[in-house]
Parts: structure tokens; sequence; C-alpha cells
């Protein structure tokens, strides 16, 4: 293996939930606004270490994820240095392989790549990120039977491979850059762990 990530990583958009995205289905208002964000607890490529940093991404797609193409926005840790910062960027821009390549097939144009400071929290069954004037999220997983977590399994449109999605709500998801302008509450979220390779 050239590269290998683990960490945490969740998601929110404007979606009902649970966001039919994930089962390749038409999003809930016609187009999908979704906050991607990612932060590694240990990894890197070679000698390159990524262990501790975070990256994001804003997504746009104008209809159905699996069958349209999106407009991307990047935001990296500000913390990474310059090889970090090219490294996370090939990785998350799927010139690396992998489940990042997967992803970014769907990407029809990327805005814009952004080194800034990102704030990321996972604290139990809550996520939250920051970005300064330009991205507050914060979800909550919803409570299921026992008040256990509420899971999904399989679908087909996944960001982790392998892990299991907590389904979740947005308390808050306000997003403002390139043009767009996002703000939504009460909608969809998700999280899991995430392990990637190539």
């Amino acid at each position: 293996m050239a590269w290998q990530l683990e960490g945490t990583y969740f998601e929110s958009c404007n979606c009902d939930v649970v966001c039919p995205c994930l089962f390749l289905g038409d999003p809930s208002d016609g187009e999908c606004t979704v906050f991607v964000a990612w932060h590694i607890e240990k990894g890197g490529d070679g000698k390159i270490r990524l262990d501790g940093l975070n990256i994001a991404l804003a997504v746009h797609a104008p209809g159905n994820m699996a069958q349209t193409k999106w407009k991307v926005a990047a935001y990296v840790d500000e913390r990474a240095d310059d090889k970090q910062r090219e490294t996370l960027l090939r990785i998350f821009g799927g010139k690396a392989g992998g489940h990042p390549a997967v992803l970014a097939s769907f990407i029809d144009e990327l805005v814009g790549a952004a080194f800034t400071k990102i704030d990321y929290e996972a604290d139990g069954d809550r996520r939250r990120l920051a970005i300064p004037d330009i991205a507050s999220v914060e979800i909550q997983g919803i409570k299921g039977q026992g008040d256990g977590p509420v899971t999904v399994s399989g679908h087909p449109l996944c960001i982790a491979p392998g892990f299991p999605a907590t389904v979740a709500r947005s308390e808050r998801l306000t997003y403002r850059d390139h043009g767009m302008d996002w703000s939504v509450t009460e909608k969809s979220g998700a999280f899991s762990p995430f392990a990637y390779q190539g």
C-alpha cells in the first residue's frame, strides 16, 4: 500500500432524514447541498504523516447524486505543511486511487481549494465543524431502540465503505463561499469511522 488513512467522518445535507441519496434516490428538494468532513486520526503516504489533520468538502449536486456531476470546494487544515497539503489534495482529489477516487469520479468542477483553520469535534453522538467566516455544521445522532444509535449498513452511495453509518439530524448547517449560500436545520446527517488505502 502506498498510503493509508483512518479516522472519523461526518456529513450534513439539505435532504430529509434519512437522506435518499444513500440509496441512489433523488434528493428531497431536487438537488443536494452536502458538507462532508474528515478527521484523520492516523495514517499517511510513505514518510508524509497526516495524523490529526482535517479536510472538508462542500458539494453541490444539481440532481440525483449518482447521476449528475458535482461542483466542489475543498478546505484543507491550515496546520498542514506544503507536502501534507499536496498529499491531502492528491488523495481526496482521487489521484491516488482507493475509495476517494470513486468519490472524485463524480466531480465536474473544483471551484477552489483553501488552506484554512478547521475545527472538527467528535463528542459521543454529536459532530461539529467550524471554518471561520465560511461554514458552521453541527449534527446529532438520532436515538433508536433502547436509546441506541440508528445505523444504515450496505448503502450503495457511501463515504466510508465497510462501516455502518450512524443516522443523524442537523442542528445547523450554514455555508457561504464560491457563490453557494446554504442555511438549513433539522435535515439529514450521518457519521462513522473511515479507513481508506491506495
